[in-house]
Order: C-alpha cells, then structure tokens, then sequence
C-alpha cells in the first residue's frame, strides 16, 4: 500500500508541491484530485505536468544538466492512474467537494489542499459549498492548508485542532494527537517568521518599538492579466487592474498572521502592505523596525547594520540552517528564483540609525513619574530586506518540510 500523498488542486502551488516531493522521494505515491477533465487526454495532463513557464521543464529542474528524467507514464487509462519514476500517480477527475473525494479508497491518510478555497476550519464537513474538514470525513486523517486560515464568522475562534505553523520556527509546537487541520501560513508570513526570529531571540533586539513591512510581491493567479470589471462586493479594485502593466498597491494579511506564529508580535505595534509588481516570482521583503537602544560603554548604538548581520549569519548556519540563506551578493529577484530558503537576507543593504526620544518631565508627569530632569531615549531604526522565491522555493519547500514532519509523526 505504501505512503501515498494526496494533494487536491494542480493549481501553482498544487503543482509545485507534487514537483517538490517528486523530488526529495519522501512519499511512495502520489494521488492528485483535480476535480475536472484536463484537455483531451491523460497526455495533455503530463505535458502540463511536465512544464513550467517560471520554472522550466522538470527534467532541468530536478536534475538540472545530468541528463536525467523525470519519467511519466500512462499505467491505467481509464482509472487515471499513471507512473512517475516507477512511483504510482493517480488522477482523480470527479469531485470538487473534499467530502465527496475517495481518500479512504485511495489509502490516503495525509492530504495537501492546495485549492486556496477551503480555508475556514469553523465550517462543518457537510457544508454544501464544501469544507476543509471534508478531507476528514471522507478518509484522511491529516489535512494541511496551503494558505492561511480565513475565518469568515468572527463569532467563532480557532478550534482547537487547527493551528498556522512556519516550518522552523513553530513546527515543534505540532501535536498529532490534538492537530488535525493545519495551515502552512502563506508565503510572506513564512519568509517575514524567519526574518523575525532571529531579532526576537536576541538579548539587545528584543526589545522592538514598532515595526512594519512591504512585501514587494511577484503577481499571482488571483489578479487580472487585463483589466477587467470587478465582482459585486469587491472592495479593493486596484486587483482587477492588468498586473502586466501596472505596480498595484494592495493588503497582506501577514502581520496578523504572524501574531499565530510568533506570539511576542502582538505586543508589537506591527503593519504591513503588499506592492504587487508584474514579475512571475521571487519577492522581496522591506522591514522597518525601531528598537530600544543600549548605547555601549563609548557612547556608541550597540545595534547596527554589522551587529543586525551577525545575528542574520549566525542564524543561517546555527538555528535556521537550509532555512535562512544570509548573503553578500548584490541580488536581482532572478538570481533567487528556485533557491531553497524561506528567506535570504542582503546583507549589503542592511543599515540602520541611531537617534534620541525626547521625553520632558510634562510627558515623564502625565505617565507618573515624578522626574524634574528631561529625559533622552536611544532608539535605533534598522532596514532589513529578504528575498523569498514566493512559489517554489520559499514556501512549497517550506510546505513541503512541514507535510512530511506531519507525515513522520503520525
């Protein structure tokens, strides 16, 4: 029987993600759930497997010059099943509803929902639109998100077995006998966690004013190639502008999820934007933080830019190691294109200054403190920038990693 994966959607990520264990060889098989016919045949399907605009074929991408192939083969038409690398691969092409998917007959325990639709973990299996919790009810015991959790009822909490994770950075706090429905973040949330930690774990950087982040983010699925005429209810309309021609200004919801991932950010004054730009992937991270400054012995900022990249470079080869990439190159976003890493700090750009709070003994007398004299604060205001492949390389490896520390402790 194997430990056969299941994956629903072939969309970017659903793709990328079926690539991405191809490749490290974790899982015995594979069975994908489209829901729909692809083209006129299973051929069309593999040429669609096989391919990729961003990425390029898959034989170069896995095996790069070797000379290797990934092999795909048709082993039962009518059924949809297929062979890649000697490795079953089975299609299923008639359910949409995760309720109605046969992940019992299929032996599948371990579902990957790639669909980015069934997000809410408060709807009940049943639900006639579908649910996340269908997985479970038809079979798996284990379903992972691949996005964040979008409870539309704010009336209701986060169940108890439904948790966010950033592999390496809150992936211990995975229980398999509490935990049944995850999410993986999304991709900002788990480039912006590995950017975070380092500082939050360091004596001198912990102690943040505020802080906040642009994501300088590659154009995904969800915008329009051309311009076209917003739905009934869309509040931002700056998404339904053609990505290929503009810089569009828009949300990320990563801030608030990172509060689910790292606790101590909600004691943080902490802000973020998105700034979508007509690029296919790689996207790059801009954070602004304002620290609690300790001037040393002479007088001097004990955080600077060499003192912000020493925690960044320890991290990268201490703690965070194959996830945080701390690099001295002068980066283009191409240059990150595939690279493994949930974020790769410039060095060569980090920078801060140093300057003073004034507080009079009005402002110390209005807090309560009984102090004549004025008082000058050191704060530090660094800028740290992150590259992170948003697709493949940063979060499908990092969903990937989390998928079979699930798997390995079920």
């Amino acid at each position: 029987m194997g430990n056969i994966l299941g994956i629903n959607g072939l969309g970017r990520i659903g793709k990328l993600t079926l690539w991405n264990h191809i490749a490290l060889g974790h899982f015995d098989g594979f069975v994908v759930n489209i829901g729909r016919e692809v083209g006129n045949s299973l051929e069309d399907l593999i040429n669609t497997l096989e391919s990729d605009s961003t990425y390029g074929h898959i034989d170069r991408f896995i095996y790069g010059v070797s000379g290797k192939k990934v092999e795909f083969k048709i082993k039962d038409r009518a059924a949809g099943l297929l062979t890649v690398n000697g490795k079953d691969l089975k299609i299923l092409r008639n359910a949409r509803n995760p309720l109605d998917i046969p992940w019992a007959e299929e032996n599948v325990r371990l579902v990957v929902d790639c669909t980015g639709v069934f997000l809410d973990p408060t709807v009940p299996a049943d639900d006639p639109k579908g649910s996340v919790r269908g997985h479970l009810e038809a079979g798996a015991e284990k379903v992972v998100c691949s996005a964040p959790f979008k409870i539309k009822n704010k009336a209701y909490g986060m169940p108890d077995d439904s948790k966010l994770f950033v592999y390496g950075v809150n992936h211990h706090d995975y229980d398999p006998g509490l935990h049944n429905v995850l999410s993986a973040a999304s991709c900002t949330t788990t480039g912006l966690a590995h950017m975070m930690m380092p500082l939050l774990e360091n004596e001198a950087t912990s102690q943040i004013v505020t802080a906040s982040m642009s994501t300088i983010h590659a154009s995904t699925s969800t915008q329009s190639i051309l311009d076209s005429v917003p739905q009934s209810g869309a509040k931002d309309l700056r998404k339904n502008r053609s990505i290929m021609n503009n810089i569009i200004l828009t949300s990320t919801g990563a801030a608030k999820a990172l509060e689910q991932i790292l606790p101590q950010i909600k004691d943080i004054g902490f802000m973020a934007d998105s700034v979508r730009i007509p690029t296919s992937t790689v996207s790059m991270i801009s954070l602004n933080i304002t620290f609690h400054e300790h001037v040393n012995d002479a007088s001097e900022p004990v955080i600077t830019g060499d003192y912000l990249n020493n925690i960044y470079s320890e991290a990268a080869n201490g703690k965070q190691k194959g996830l945080l990439v701390y690099s001295e190159r002068q980066n283009v976003s191409s240059d990150l294109i595939g690279v493994r890493a949930a974020a790769v700090i410039e060095g060569n750009d980090t920078h801060t200054r140093t300057g003073f709070m004034k507080l009079s003994s009005a402002m110390l007398s209005e807090l309560g403190l009984n102090i004549t004299d004025n008082i000058s604060m050191p704060v530090t205001h660094a800028k740290v920038f992150g590259w992170y492949d948003n697709e493949f390389g940063s979060y499908v490896n990092m969903l990937g990693k989390l998928t079979i520390h699930v798997d390995e402790n079920m």
